[in-house]
């Protein structure tokens, strides 16, 4: 849902530089100001859902008014069965084509999203229904009525899509603003600088490291977080912000990886899973005096990328329960960027709190070498 503009789709949001350059002149992002693309994200679970669904109520209403105008028999059955085809078949075609014109002239996106409908509609009647005599006239009088409601419920229905969008955008700045004002929390960047003052004289190269790590933090925190990245690159941020915690709490802290199944290349939103990781930290290790263990494993099912979070709860209830800013943050992103796609379970059980994350895989279109690794000991 959080697409970037007519020039670009959300894969081609991550490409790196030397692609950019090498088709031309950088393309504009949403965050720059570029309008919205004419097509809705057709391979969306819940895009299908707002199109097919008011299709076959639409059918339904007619099998309802037209005896009711006098109309003796009228095929409703057939008349749903073809209405879900071209339907279903359009939805299928625009997927892929979606990725292809997105960046094009807006006419060439509203020529493909009217086009491809119209086109299948045409094919579906000549070859279930009965056409009149041959003849050319006849022919294109029975054709062009069913051709032309056919572009015109997808107009109705890619504009409906729009501006559901559109409507989406303030609520997706308000929500970047409460996620921002619930991560830069001023006690996590009071209590990094204070171990980066207890380090400067016993460890000045670790205090510059340090520093080094806190800077690409916040850095990242002051981006549009409507930007799609690379999985790789929300870990290695989530390393960071740990590499810091860890000097913090010492002992305390230990971080258990699974990463072994970690698409890498898949795309999600900016700062999903540092929320995830500090409220672990925050709410699973810093409450208690024994040492606990952070559980986090991402691999890929199917289709879909699945993460798991895992920290110790408390010994003792909080005298102050959170208000679980960061999980509602989170959950409103994912439904903003996958819709019914995205989806956020936690659970307590065996005393571990568990935060599951699950949504589509989405590959990105960049080379994975040129990604900067992870230095535990920067």
């Amino acid at each position: 849902m959080s697409d970037p503009g007519t020039v670009v789709s959300p894969e081609a949001m991550s490409a790196g530089g030397a692609t950019a350059q090498a088709s031309g002149p950088p393309r504009r992002r949403l965050t720059d100001g570029a309008d919205l693309p004419v097509l809705p994200d057709c391979c969306n679970l819940g895009t299908m859902v707002r199109v097919l669904l008011p299709l076959n109520v639409g059918v339904l209403l007619l099998g309802w008014l037209l005896p009711a105008a006098g109309v003796e028999y009228w095929p409703m059955l057939e008349t749903a069965l073809r209405v879900d085809a071209v339907g279903a078949a359009t939805l299928l075609l625009l997927c892929p084509l979606r990725r292809k014109v997105n960046g094009s002239a807006r006419w060439v996106q509203w020529a493909v999203g009217l086009g491809a409908p119209a086109g299948l509609t045409a094919l579906v009647a000549l070859s279930s229904a009965q056409p009149p005599a041959p003849g050319p006239l006849p022919l294109a009088t029975w054709l062009a009525p069913r051709v032309l409601l056919a572009a015109a419920i997808a107009w109705a229905l890619i504009e409906y899509l729009r501006l559901r969008q559109l409507s989406l955008q303030p609520s997706q700045a308000e929500g970047r603003l409460q996620a921002l004002q619930a991560r830069i929390r001023p006690h996590f960047l009071f209590n990094s600088l204070n171990t980066v003052l207890g380090l400067m004289r016993s460890d000045p190269r670790k205090a510059e490291r340090t520093l080094e790590n806190l800077a690409d933090l916040f850095r990242v925190f002051m981006k549009d977080s409507r930007e799609l990245v690379p999985l790789d690159d929300e870990v290695l941020l989530c390393k960071e912000y740990l590499t810091i915690e860890k000097l913090r709490l010492a002992e305390r802290l230990r971080v258990r990886w699974e990463l072994d199944g970690m698409p890498g290349d898949a795309l999600l939103p900016s700062l999903l899973l540092q929320p995830l990781v500090e409220n672990a930290v925050h709410h699973g290790i810093e409450p208690n005096q024994e040492p606990g263990e952070i559980h986090v494993s991402i691999a890929k099912s199917g289709d879909r990328v699945r993460v798991e979070i895992a920290n110790p709860l408390p010994d003792a209830a909080p005298t102050r329960p959170g208000n679980h800013m960061a999980l509602s943050n989170v959950r409103e992103r994912l439904d903003l960027t996958f819709d019914v796609e995205g989806q956020l379970e936690t659970s307590s059980a065996d005393g571990q709190f568990r935060v599951i994350v699950q949504f589509p895989y989405r590959k990105e279109r960049r080379r994975r070498d040129a990604r900067r690794p992870f230095d535990p000991d920067r």
